[in-house]
């Protein structure tokens, strides 16, 4: 290097800066203190948690470790784990099958309570998870990673829903230290296949004798993280819906124009269910309804075509095409509206339509919401725990997506979807899932606080 060139790159000195670069300077350190206290604001530092917090964070990144993502969630594993665990605590622990191969455990916790003739409460959570693809992850998705720097935990599960029964748990620890014995029995059920739909967990459990004993009066479930610092709650979720649309047609010569062509009028329908979902949806853009409260609508699959040796026959309009939609409606909705809306405008009677539709009400007629209001004392009492552990309460919500508390609220028990996460990004399924510790382990006080009132509620 020439020594002009040398000269050229050593910095100046304060005293030759302009004083305009100096006072851009002065600004530019003051923003990179401030950013680096402000880190070290956000996040504890390392021997900043007792030792309980320490280990209570291992507990956590300990059941994350458990591979339940399907296709073939380790339940036995989940199960060797979380039964001592609860047994270490001081909980009954039962272990129920309804299924005939009993590689679906559900299990069942339970803490009595001094008068067991009220009505219980239980707190629910699913044992399944999501698959994960490694290759997305910053991080392996089953190593249950933990950043010093920042305390994130990722792991797939960590908000959807593995938290829940560590905190659970934790919660009864501390409540038990403490002294205190509940009123009402308290149940903690841990279900398979949430994720898959339920039918061989939470489903045939709502249905069977076993649930009938427990004398549920409440029921706590998943729910979601919040971006703010306000905690949500969900009182409904959609119905569940699955649409299948069929339509039929004069098989032709590909270069034909012909009215009736199988696809043609399955395009017919795709089109008009478009028109549909788009002013659903513009109503979630513009803010007038939440994701909860408008009918989804959404093409997950199309089949048609005629096979060929290299893929398809291209001269040849097929006689027959199919496409599914996952269609979800808020619990409120009119259904019978949205029956002669398919029949009449999606699927006229000349195409063949099939579809399967839950539960639209409960037991008693009702739609199936759980009231955030005066008329449910369940909800005063809940609401003021949430207050004495210093936190807020958004405007309740109708969960976008759905859970197993669909089961419990159709036979007209009071349930509520909470998951106390806040100031988090909403990551359920998505990649890089992951819980910050501070937020999980304030989630433990915040469910000591709710489980001391609610199994104390005497109403």
């Amino acid at each position: 290097m020439k020594k002009n060139e040398a000269e050229s790159l050593k910095p100046h000195s304060n005293l030759t800066m302009p004083p305009l670069r100096r006072r851009h300077r002065r600004r530019l350190l003051a923003a990179v203190v401030f950013l680096l206290l402000s880190a070290v604001v956000a996040h504890p530092a390392e021997g900043a948690f007792t030792e309980l917090e320490s280990a209570q964070i291992g507990r956590f990144q300990d059941y994350l470790r458990i591979r339940t993502a399907h296709p073939s969630p380790d339940y036995a594993g989940a199960a060797a784990f979380l039964l001592p665990y609860a047994a270490s605590l001081g909980l009954r622990a039962a272990t129920l099958h309804f299924t005939p191969c009993k590689s679906k455990p559900l299990l069942l916790l339970t803490w009595p309570g001094t008068d067991p003739s009220l009505p219980s409460l239980l707190l629910n959570s699913h044992l399944d998870s999501v698959p994960a693809e490694p290759q997305q992850w910053l991080h392996p998705p089953f190593a249950a990673h933990r950043d010093a720097a920042t305390g994130r935990v990722y792991a797939r599960g960590a908000q959807d829903d593995k938290c829940l029964p560590i905190q659970y748990l934790e919660a009864i620890r501390g409540l038990r230290d403490a002294g205190f014995a509940p009123t009402r029995t308290l149940h903690i059920s841990l279900v398979p296949d949430e994720e898959i739909g339920g039918a061989d967990g939470f489903e045939k459990f709502a249905q069977s004798e076993e649930f009938r004993d427990l004398n549920v009066g409440f029921m706590l479930d998943e729910g979601q993280a919040s971006l703010t610092d306000e905690f949500r709650v969900f009182y409904g979720d959609r119905l569940v819906w699955r649409l299948i649309v069929k339509a039929t047609g004069a098989p032709g010569h590909g270069s034909r124009l012909f009215d009736g062509a199988a696809v043609e009028n399955l395009m017919d329908c795709v089109e008009t269910i478009a028109g549909f979902r788009e002013a659903q949806f513009g109503m979630v853009k513009s803010g007038k309804r939440g994701p909860g409260e408008v009918v989804s609508v959404n093409p997950v699959y199309m089949k048609a075509g005629t096979p060929s040796p290299t893929g398809f026959v291209m001269n040849m309009q097929p006689s027959e095409a199919e496409v599914g939609f996952d269609f979800r409606l808020p619990p409120t909705e009119d259904v019978e509206h949205i029956i002669r809306r398919i029949k009449e405008e999606w699927a006229p009677a000349h195409k063949n339509l099939t579809y399967k539709k839950g539960p639209t009400r409960d037991l008693a007629g009702r739609p199936m919401v759980t009231p955030t209001n005066a008329s449910n004392p369940w909800w005063s009492v809940f609401e003021q725990a949430i207050i004495s552990a210093g936190g807020k309460l958004a405007k309740p919500e109708i969960l976008s997506s759905t859970t197993d508390s669909r089961f419990i609220r159709q036979l007209g028990i009071p349930a509520l979807g909470f998951s106390p996460m806040t100031n988090t990004p909403i990551l359920l399924h998505d990649n890089n899932e992951f819980l910050e510790d501070k937020v999980f382990l304030r989630g433990i006080k915040v469910y000591e606080h709710i489980i001391r009132a609610l199994s104390s509620f005497k109403g």
